[in-house]
């Protein structure tokens, strides 16, 4: 669903022509990502000469519902981790493979891939127990104003959704498509690359991709969206 409780879509604030490139899978082009994610998961690779599949075999199966539940917290790694660092850590403790860098088409293609599998499921997150001091963490990153502008991510997503900004329509921020196809950068891009460009826009410093500010917030607009279909792979603006 695009809208739910009041909660909508980036997708309902596309002009129609985006809206169809994102709705015929044959038009879309983030599926070269998926694509290349579809033989990254069969792709058999170090020390261990294992692939993704030679454990989790079907993906169509066994991926089914992964995506919508995270970033989750790990207690053996002490933190929170989203889909792109579980990805790597399968990849370095059981096929003893190096990690993805983050950001590389590899990760980007094989977290899409990954992601499509639940594509039409709703977001549901978990900011109970350990998870806590992240969400906590997440919100107060989202309402903290920043950067020489002096602006909040909520300033745009939240106070000014529908309204335009240089002919651009803002939405909310939803996060429900990422990985996506966004227009404006010709190609793939993560939840964390979208946070550095919004961050970039309001003349702040961006984190790294992967840092735990990032993944605070990504566990944050998670729960925001809610209840939201995943849409991987989104096209974007």
């Amino acid at each position: 669903m695009h809208e739910v409780d009041g909660r909508r879509s980036g997708y309902l604030y596309m002009e129609p022509p985006t809206q169809a490139l994102q709705d015929d899978d044959f038009l879309n082009l983030a599926f070269f990502a998926v694509e290349r994610g579809q033989q990254l998961w069969r792709q058999v690779e170090g020390s261990e000469e294992y692939s993704c599949a030679s454990c989790h075999e079907d993906a169509v199966v066994t991926m089914r519902g992964v995506a919508a539940r995270y970033p989750v917290y790990d207690t053996k790694a002490g933190g929170l981790v989203n889909l792109e660092a579980r990805i790597n850590e399968m990849r370095v403790t059981y096929m003893g493979a190096k990690p993805y860098r983050y950001e590389s088409d590899a990760l980007l293609a094989l977290t899409t891939y990954v992601s499509l599998q639940s594509r039409g499921m709703a977001m549901q997150v978990a900011i109970d127990g350990p998870s806590r001091p992240w969400f906590d963490a997440g919100k107060e990153f989202y309402y903290k104003r920043r950067g020489q502008l002096n602006l909040a991510c909520a300033n745009c997503h939240e106070d000014n959704a529908g309204q335009k900004l240089r002919g651009d329509v803002l939405s909310e921020g939803q996060i429900n498509g990422f990985p996506v196809y966004r227009l404006l950068w010709n190609g793939m891009g993560s939840r964390h690359r979208m946070f550095a460009w919004c961050n970039t826009s309001l003349r702040s410093e961006p984190y790294a991709p992967g840092s735990p500010e990032y993944l605070a917030l990504e566990l944050y607009l998670a729960w925001r969206g809610r209840g939201l279909s995943l849409e991987t792979p989104a096209v974007r603006r």
